[in-house]
């Protein structure tokens, strides 16, 4: 279904919360016009899709999810979150997919809470926010989860959360407080996942799982601007690491979300290649119609551009 007379329009990081799972934050962090949006996955998200002429969302819950949870909670609030979103998708089979949430606090279940909604549900992969309880993904713990999702042929989603506790107290300090986005979008997110970005490639994840994907919100966090210096950084060291950049690019894909820059995608088309690139908006947290506009202004052909509104994420999701 298209509901407008361009390509088709998929956007994968596009986020809502549940309202059970949301009872173990502080959602009145949140303004409230962007939780009314978080909770709704009826008549004004589709409204908003609509018009802004977005056909279809690829659904993940929104940070912190369940990565800050102890193992027990966890495994019941992925278990209920994923079970409330496969009936939403299921009213609207035209309009919806899901990304798994994922009970990381117990590595092993979250790798059977991925294959269980793979299978049974037919969700695309999953969405892992941040840190679990202040260990980064890399852990060989987490790598039951990664043998999964290589053997399910899905994608893991890698998006940001707060930083490290310790990271928060030594590089924001007072400006968290003036400047409390900084901490966020601002920069924050950038650096902590950037970081996971380049910790799981050191760690030999993806030599232990060839066929590994990963995505990357936010035109990569940053790292396609800089995977040429480190990858020479990292050659001046003796080891037998693989290309860094080569690494990030056959396994890394990247979405616009959040960061509507020509110039920055340009950058990332020209290092990865438009063949890795998959459009996001980061609903609710940025409008629908910032993402549209921008992709109509983009200078790129008419194969490119569709590649990048449904060509791509089409063939990693199978959509």
């Amino acid at each position: 279904m298209t509901t407008n007379d361009g390509p088709q329009v998929i956007a994968i990081e596009e986020h809502y919360w549940n309202r059970t799972v949301a009872e173990h934050y502080n959602i009145e962090e949140q303004p409230k016009t962007t939780l009314d949006r978080l909770f709704d996955l009826g008549e004004g998200r589709l409204k908003e899709m609509d018009a802004a002429g977005i056909d279809f969302q690829v659904l993940s819950h929104g940070a912190p999810a369940t990565q800050r949870m102890d193992p027990e909670t966890a495994i019941n609030m992925a278990r209920l979150a994923n079970d409330e979103l496969q009936e939403t998708i299921l009213m609207h089979p035209e309009r919806y997919a899901g990304f798994a949430a994922l009970p990381t606090p117990e590595p092993k279940e979250a790798a059977n809470e991925l294959e269980r909604t793979v299978t049974k549900y037919g969700f695309k992969g999953a969405m892992v926010h941040g840190l679990t309880n202040g260990v980064f993904f890399d852990d060989k713990r987490f790598w039951p989860i990664f043998e999964r999702a290589e053997i399910l042929d899905v994608p893991l989603y890698i998006h940001p959360a707060l930083p490290h506790q310790a990271v928060i107290d030594v590089y924001f300090q007072d400006y968290a407080v003036k400047f409390p986005w900084l901490l966020r979008a601002g920069w924050g997110y950038t650096i902590e996942t950037a970081t996971q970005g380049i910790r799981l490639i050191l760690s030999g994840v993806f030599e232990k799982f060839p066929k590994l994907k990963i995505i990357l919100g936010h035109l990569g966090e940053s790292l396609p601007f800089s995977l040429v210096r480190i990858d020479e950084a990292l050659s001046r060291s003796k080891n037998d690491l693989a290309s860094f950049k080569d690494t990030f690019c056959e396994h890394f894909y990247i979405t616009t979300s959040g960061n509507f820059s020509t110039s920055a995608l340009l950058c990332s088309v020209m290092e990865i290649g438009v063949d890795r690139i998959i459009f996001s908006v980061d609903w609710p947290f940025v409008e629908n119609h910032s993402g549209i506009s921008w992709m109509e202004t983009i200078p790129f052909c008419k194969e490119d551009k569709e590649k990048i509104l449904n060509g791509n994420v089409k063939k990693l999701l199978r959509i």
